[in-house]
C-alpha cells in the first residue's frame, strides 16, 4: 500500500503544509527555524526578477498544495503534480473550498479537529490547478515552464534520473529549476543501484550541468509532526539551477 494514500499521513502533510507554528510545535525550545518549509522552499530558493510576466510554473510532488500558492503570486499559471490522488484531492478541495477539516494526532487517541485554509484569495487560487500524476512519466503535453519546483521528491522516486533526464524538456531556457532533497535514500523507495554513488550534489551536477547552470545552494530545515513529543527534523539541500 502506498502509505501516502493512508490517512495518517495525510493528516500530517496538512498539518505540515498549513498548520500555524504554535498548531505544529507547541514547545518554546523546539526548533522553529525548521517551520513553514512549504513557503520557504520556495521563497529562499525562486528569484523573482528573473520570472517574465505570465509565467508558468510547475510545482512537482506538490502534496497537498501549499508550495504552489508561493509560486502563484509570482506566476499567471500554476500546475501542481503529485502521485498520491488522495493528496491531490485535498489540495484541490483547499483550494476550491478554501479549506479542509482533518484531525491532529496529539498522544494516542487524544486528537484535535483543525482545518486546513486556503492561504490566499480566491484569484490566486484561480491560477492554480492540481492532477495526479507520474513524476518520472510524466504527460508529454505539459509544455514548457519558467519555474519547475521540486521539493523532497527525488529520494522517493524509484527511478529518479527518469526525472532528472526529463528536466531539460520541462524548464525554458532562462528558467529556474529549484530542488530541495534530504538525501534520505531508503531502499523501500529507490533500489540501491540507483542511488548517487557519492554526495547527492554532485551527482545533481553530473546529470543536470549540460543543460543547467547550479546558482544558488541553501540548507532548509524542516519539521513534521507525528505527535506533540515526537517530531521529523530534517535538513534539506536546496539548490536553484538556470536552464542554459
Amino acid at each position: 500500500m502506498n502509505i501516502y494514500e493512508t490517512p495518517k499521513l495525510l493528516s500530517e502533510y496538512l498539518l505540515f503544509h498549513y498548520a500555524s507554528d504554535a498548531e505544529v510545535l507547541p514547545w518554546e525550545f523546539g526548533p522553529s527555524s525548521a517551520l513553514g518549509f512549504s513557503v520557504r522552499s520556495v521563497t529562499k530558493l525562486l528569484d523573482r526578477s528573473l520570472m517574465p510576466p505570465n509565467a508558468r510554473a510547475l510545482d512537482l510532488g506538490c502534496a497537498v498544495g501549499r508550495s504552489s500558492y508561493e509560486l502563484a503570486k509570482a506566476a499567471g499559471e500554476v500546475i501542481g503534480i503529485d502521485y498520491s490522488q488522495n493528496f491531490v484531492d485535498a489540495a484541490e478541495k483547499v483550494r476550491r473550498d478554501g479549506m479542509h477539516p482533518y484531525l491532529r494526532i496529539d498522544e494516542g487517541r487524544a486528537q484535535t479537529p483543525l482545518s486546513a485554509q486556503r492561504p490566499e484569495d480566491a484569484a490566486i487560487a484561480e491560477k492554480i490547478r492540481f492532477e495526479q500524476g507520474d513524476a518520472m512519466n510524466l504527460r508529454p503535453d505539459l509544455g514548457g515552464f519558467d519555474v519547475v519546483h521540486a521539493a523532497n521528491l527525488l529520494c522517493r522516486l524509484t527511478e529518479p534520473a527518469r526525472l532528472l533526464n526529463r528536466l531539460p524538456s520541462l524548464v525554458k531556457p532562462g528558467g529556474q529549476l529549484l530542488l530541495t532533497t534530504p538525501c534520505t535514500w531508503l531502499e523501500e523507495f529507490t533500489p540501491p543501484d540507483r542511488w548517487p554513488q557519492g554526495s547527492t550534489l554532485e551527482w545533481l551536477r553530473g546529470a543536470l550541468s549540460e543543460h543547467f547552470r547550479l546558482l544558488h545552494e541553501e540548507d532548509l530545515p524542516f519539521l513534521i509532526r507525528e505527535h506533540a513529543r515526537k517530531f521529523q527534523w530534517s535538513v534539506a539541500q536546496g539548490t536553484r539551477w538556470v536552464r542554459k
